[in-house]
C-alpha cells in the first residue's frame, strides 16, 4: 500500500500502534504498575477461574523453562500436596516469574496469572520471593 494514496489509513495505523504501545499492563480493566522496589513481595499464581487444561499448559511452559526447577511440585516434593493443577501451576507459574525478573508480563500466561501480595507458602511449601 503506497502510504500517499491512503494517508488517512496510514495515520489510524500508526495512531493505533502507539496507543498500543503506551498502555500499562492490567488486568479486568484495572491498571497497574510495579516499581523496581515493590517487586519483593510479590508473587504470581494461577487465577482459580483458569482451565484445567491452560494450567497444565502453564506447568509444562514453566518447567520447561531455564533456572526453573520444578521438582518440589513431584511426587514427595514439598509442594505436591494439595495433588492439583491449579496447585501445581501456581508453584511453577510463580518460578517462571521470578526467574525472568518479576514484570508484571511475566505472570500473564495468556490470562491465567495473576500478581499477589500476599505469600502463597503454606506448611512446608515455600513460594521463593
Amino acid at each position: 500500500m503506497e502510504i500517499a494514496k491512503y494517508p488517512l489509513a496510514y495515520a489510524l495505523l500508526f495512531c493505533l500502534a502507539v496507543s498500543a504501545e503506551s498502555q500499562s499492563h492490567g488486568y479486568g480493566g484495572n491498571q497497574y504498575q510495579i516499581r523496581g522496589d515493590d517487586v519483593q513481595g510479590r508473587w504470581c499464581i494461577a487465577k482459580p477461574s483458569a482451565y484445567n487444561f491452560e494450567l497444565l499448559r502453564n506447568i509444562d511452559y514453566s518447567c520447561g523453562q531455564n533456572g526453573v526447577e520444578c521438582g518440589q511440585i513431584q511426587p514427595g516434593g514439598s509442594c505436591f500436596r494439595p495433588d492439583t493443577a491449579f496447585g501445581h501451576a501456581s508453584y511453577a507459574m510463580n518460578l517462571f516469574f521470578k526467574a525472568a525478573g518479576k514484570h508484571p508480563w511475566d505472570c500473564h500466561f495468556n490470562g491465567t496469572g495473576i500478581v499477589v501480595t500476599q505469600d502463597p507458602s503454606f506448611g512446608a511449601c515455600t513460594y521463593p520471593l
